[in-house]
Formats: structure tokens, C-alpha cells, sequence
């Protein structure tokens, strides 16, 4: 299966930004050979030896690496993929990956529906279908899409007019687009076209905001000079009062059926609640929100109201009568992932109550509508200010210190204070809200774990968060504990430090890949400062973070007997007379060989991951 496919050669050599930082190490050459055009890359000659390797990481990311001897070390000249729609098939058959905003997103050609309607507006690998079937005997128009990377899988023809290309794919029916370049002087010498055709799905395709091409896609055209019959003028209005009536019948019924299921379905989530051990004695009364009043609230979903996008559905933001704001989560129609969410946050967060806990104010269920009605956060989450650099001045080091330590006091609530253990497993700095005062509130508890009695871990083989945030030995092995939640605190503690996001590939003049290695690097060089973020390091105070990064880099350690109890982590945040001890090298997904040292108990396992769902 292919991970990252190159656009189709156009005679532009637009081979991506990463060029500007090869010019002085690596040189192209264009041969033309009869009927071959091809490149080849060299190295210089010279009196001095440059090294190079690639390297392939574990997501599936080739790295161009350079030795720097006045450094010792390699530094990044390159990586592929770059950002999701240079992976290859991203957003599925017929579907394209718009990378012309400032956030890319998956689309469907004109006259296409997503496959899996659930998946609008999110990343949908199943791609999408026609609305129509193509009816060639109609006739057919061309639709043009410009800025293209066309798709893989063509069919290719030279020494073709623009015209004849048209005609060639025009009169096959089961071409279903075709793109054309002229290659003949630009680069070059000699006279060649390049007439590219398809059949079948579309795959692999992006809108670039420079150096694409113009894609034709055949679509449906209607033949409005059809004639018809002056049976089919009689029969037509029969069927058509006949299937009316039918369908109101039919809809009559499905409202007193969908009615009976909505109440049968709050019955049991009612049930869950009530009879649960955890609440028998505090009779909590969870409130339920009519669906046409969450609708009026949000103004019937209007996209303008959305707020953001949850693991598994659309977040708006709503009003209730007497002005009362809230946030509500509608979770995708006919997701199997989504019900077993919706049920978890009921049953989680009417059992939670904290200070750093996102409040749920209830629920609504209406047929295959479930929707999730929180407190109305002001200022969103964590991620919108600490990696967006026109805000993430607004956090002052003061105000950062105060949502490191709430979140810590949040976890401590989950692992060790309430009456149940929760594992959050997918904290991150979007699951992180901020209220008016900044004050940090932990939410998404859709794939909450709940130990019960003195267990300390457990296996799982659906394991499910995100990338760059989950331990080695959860996602490679399913392993849960509170020490999950503690890696993933680690991570998001040098996220606020930094202001750098762990998925994001460092500057390679950093001589670091990505933010915790760049972490450990000056950290063993005794180079710390360098990490605060530099839109606070006039407010700072050096001594906390340092200490923060410190007590970040013992959550990340490898082993998770060596990571600190949230319990640890709060009174060390408090509490500047604590020593802290020394980090070991952090690695990303290391053999595991764990021994008995270090904090917090010692685990035994074997269980390997069957499913890996991350987002």
C-alpha cells in the first residue's frame, strides 16, 4: 500500500519547499532519452565529504538526514509526508484533500456524497460516491477543477491536442476525467504532450494553492428535451399521489416508533444511572433536553455556531431561554463509536464533580439524534492560544503555571480522589477547556477507562487517543494504568512550556526531529531557558519552568514504573522544596524492559493490540 506519492511530472519542477534546504547539498539533473524524460540526484564533488540517510520512522515518515560535523549531530534537511494530504489516498475514492486554508480538509467532488454520511466535515478514508450513476447514452459534460494533483492510476497518451485528449476521454465511456499538460519547450528540447486519462475511482487527489494542474471530471447532464410519453404523463402523478401517501403513512408510524425508542433508550440510560453502585446513594438527578429546544438553541445547527469538532462529532454553541449559554456535542449519526462515547460521558462526568472537570448539564436523545449539553466554556480550549501565535502572548507564564496545575489537580481527581479511578486516556491540549478567569477544565471522557476495587492496570485491544500523546506501552501493547495519563500529562506540560505542538517536526536547525527530543537535548546540555516559549520569556519565572520541564520530562520516561503518581506531580508543582531526581533519555516507542526501580508499582504483561484507533 503506498504512504506518499509525488504529483504527476508537468514540466514544473515544483518538487516542494523542502528544495531551498538541498541546494547545497544535493544537485537534479533532467534527462531526455528518446522517449524517456527522467531525474536523477547526485551529490557534489568536492574536498569535502557530505553524509546523508534517510530514515523511516514508525508513522511512516522518510527523513532526509545531514551530518553536521561543526554540530556532531544530524540534522532534518527534509521530511514526506509533510502534513495529511501528501499522504497517499487521505481522503478516499473521489474524494480530495483541500490544502488551500489555513486547516486542510477532506471534500467531495461536485456531484458526490461522502460513502458514510456520519463522516461529514471529519477525515473519511472510505471516500465518497456519486449521487447519480454516470449515464453516458444522456450525454455528458466536463467539469474543471484547477490546482489539482491529479490522481493515480492513469492511463497515458502522448502527442495529443488538448481537443483530441477532450474527444478521446468524451467518446470512452468509462473515462471518468482527464488532464492535459504541454511539456514540449519549457524544460526540454523536443515536442512532446501529455494526455492523461482515467477509469474507475479517483484516487489520491489534492487542491494545492500552487502548481497543480486543471483536472476534468465527466459529470451527468440533463436532458431537459427528453420527450416523454403520454403514458408516462398519466401513469407518473398516479405513483407519484400513490408513493405520497405511502410515505406519510410511513412517517406517521416511524414518529410514534422513533418516540417509543427515545423513550425506551432514556429509560435505560436513566436505568444505568440511577441503579448505578456509584450513585444509589445520592440520588442524582440528570436532566434531559428536548430536542427541539437544543435545536432552537443552536440556531437548528447552523455551521456558524460550531465551536469546534469532538472526537466524534460537532461541538455548537448554543443559547437557552433566559440567556443562558451553553456547548453542545452531536454525535454522528449511526456511529457505533459514538453511542458507546455518549454513554460513557453520561455515565462518567454525572459521577465527576471538580472544579477542573468540564460540567455535563444533560442530554437529549431523539431517535438517532444524541446529543451531549455542557457548560459554555468563553474561551475554548488550550490548543487555540498556545500554538497559534497571534494569541499565545494572551498566556502570560503566570496564567500557564495555574492550567499546568489545575489540570495536575484535575488527574489527581480522576487517578486517587473521586470514588472511582478513571483513565482519561486521550488528554491533550484540545481536550483541555478554559473558562473566563482561564481557569483549565478537563473534558472529552468518551474513552474514559474505569477501574474498579485495587486494580492498577488493565489490557485493552481497542486502543484508542492520540498520536504523539499515548505511552509506548499503550500503543504497542494495550497496557492502561494511571501511568498512561501521566505520559500524556508529560507530553502537554511541554506543550504549554514550549509553545511548540508534539505532532510538528522541530526546526532542523534545532538539530531535533521532534519536541521531546528536542526537550532531552537541552536538558542534557544544561540549555533549559532555550525551550520557554520566547512570547513570555520577559514574564517568566526561569525557576518554575525549569522545574516544570523537569518534572515533564520524569512523566515521559519510557518505563512506566519510572513516572511519578499525579499525586507526586501536584505536590512537587506546589512545592519547590521537593527534589526532583534525574530523567533518563525519553524514547519514543523503545523496546520495553522494564525493571522494578523507579516510581509507582510494577507491572507484569503480555497482551499485544489487536485495534489501534488514533485520532
Amino acid at each position: 500500500m503506498p504512504h506518499r506519492r509525488s504529483p504527476v511530472w508537468n514540466s514544473y519542477l515544483i518538487l516542494g519547499n523542502y528544495m531551498d534546504n538541498l541546494n547545497s547539498t544535493i544537485y537534479m539533473a533532467i534527462n531526455h532519452d528518446g522517449d524517456e524524460v527522467y531525474m536523477s540526484f547526485g551529490m557534489p564533488t568536492g574536498p569535502f565529504t557530505v553524509l546523508i540517510r534517510m530514515k523511516i520512522d514508525y508513522l511512516g515518515k522518510v527523513n532526509m538526514l545531514s551530518w553536521q560535523s561543526n554540530m556532531s549531530a544530524w540534522t532534518t534537511l527534509y521530511s514526506e509526508p509533510a502534513h495529511e494530504c501528501n499522504v497517499y489516498g487521505y481522503c478516499g475514492p473521489n474524494g480530495y484533500c483541500d490544502n488551500t486554508g489555513t486547516v486542510s480538509a477532506c471534500k467531495c467532488l461536485d456531484g458526490f456524497v461522502p460513502r458514510d454520511e456520519g463522516l461529514i466535515n471529519r477525515q473519511f478514508s472510505l471516500g465518497c460516491r456519486r449521487k447519480k450513476v454516470l449515464r453516458c447514452s444522456h450525454g455528458n459534460n466536463f467539469m474543471i477543477y484547477p490546482d489539482m494533483k491529479v490522481p493515480d492510476k492513469f492511463i497515458y497518451s502522448r502527442n495529443r491536442s488538448f481537443d483530441e485528449c477532450t474527444a478521446e476521454c468524451r467518446s470512452n465511456c468509462s473515462c471518468v476525467a482527464y488532464a492535459y499538460s504541454n511539456i514540449s519547450i519549457r524544460i526540454i528540447d523536443g515536442d512532446d504532450t501529455r494526455c492523461l486519462l482515467w477509469m474507475g475511482e479517483l484516487i489520491d487527489m489534492e487542491k494545492v494553492a500552487q502548481g497543480g494542474e486543471n483536472l476534468y471530471i465527466r459529470t451527468n447532464r440533463l436532458n431537459g428535451n427528453r420527450r416523454k410519453t403520454n403514458i408516462l404523463e398519466i401513469i407518473l402523478p398516479a405513483v407519484a399521489s400513490l408513493l405520497m401517501l405511502i410515505c406519510m403513512l410511513i412517517w406517521i408510524c416511524g414518529i410514534r416508533g422513533k418516540q417509543e425508542g427515545n423513550e425506551i433508550f432514556s429509560e435505560l440510560i436513566l436505568g444505568d444511572i440511577s441503579t448505578s453502585c456509584e450513585l444509589a446513594d445520592r440520588k442524582v438527578e440528570f436532566p434531559f433536553f428536548s430536542f427541539r429546544e437544543i435545536a432552537s438553541a443552536t440556531n437548528n445547527f447552523s455551521d456558524s455556531n460550531i465551536l469546534g469538532q469532538g472526537g466524534f462529532g460537532n461541538v455548537y454553541k448554543g443559547t437557552l431561554e433566559g440567556n443562558k449559554e451553553i456547548a453542545v456535542k452531536r454525535l454522528c449519526k449511526g456511529s457505533g463509536q459514538g453511542v458507546v462515547e455518549f454513554k460513557n460521558e453520561v455515565f462518567l462526568i454525572a459521577k465527576l464533580q471538580h472544579r477542573n472537570l468540564v460540567k455535563l448539564l444533560g442530554c437529549c436523545i431523539h431517535g438517532d439524534e444524541k446529543l451531549l449539553i455542557y457548560e459554555y466554556l468563553p474561551n475554548k480550549s488550550l490548543d487555540a492560544f498556545i500554538f497559534n501565535a497571534a494569541r499565545n502572548s494572551v498566556l502570560d507564564w503566570t496564567t500557564r503555571f495555574k492550567i499546568i496545575k489545575g489540570v495536575a489537580r484535575g488527574l489527581l481527581y480522576l487517578h486517587q480522589d473521586s470514588r472511582l479511578t478513571i483513565i482519561h486516556r486521550d488528554l491533550k491540549a484540545s481536550n483541555v477547556l478554559l473558562d473566563a478567569e482561564m481557569h483549565p477544565k478537563i473534558s472529552d471522557f468518551g474513552t474514559a477507562r474505569i477501574f474498579g476495587g485495587d486494580e492498577l492496570q488493565t489490557n485493552t485491544t481497542r486502543v484508542v487517543g492520540t498520536y504523539g500523546y499515548m505511552a509506548p506501552e499503550y500503543a504497542l501493547e494495550g497496557i492502561i494504568s494511571v501511568k498512561s495519563d501521566v505520559y500524556s500529562f508529560g507530553v502537554l506540560l511541554l506543550e504549554i512550556v514550549s509553545g511548540l505542538k508534539i505532532g510538528r517536526a522541530i526546526d532542523p536547525t534545532a538539530g531535533s526531529s521532534n519536541l521531546m527530543a528536542y526537550a532531552w537535548s537541552l536538558w542534557k546540555d544544561g540549555k533549559t531557558d532555550d525551550l520557554v516559549d520566547s512570547s513570555i520569556i520577559e514574564s517568566c519565572s526561569l525557576d518554575e519552568a525549569r522545574r516544570c520541564i523537569h518534572i515533564a520530562l520524569l512523566s515521559v520516561q519510557n518505563n512506566p514504573n519510572a513516572r511519578p503518581l499525579m499525586s507526586w506531580v501536584v505536590s512537587s508543582l506546589d512545592n519547590k522544596s521537593i527534589e526532583l531526581p534525574e530523567p533518563k533519555e525519553p524514547m519514543y516507542f523503545a523496546h520495553r524492559n522494564y525493571g522494578t526501580d523507579g516510581a509507582g508499582e510494577s507491572f507484569v504483561d503480555d497482551m499485544s493490540v489487536a485495534t489501534l484507533e488514533a485520532r
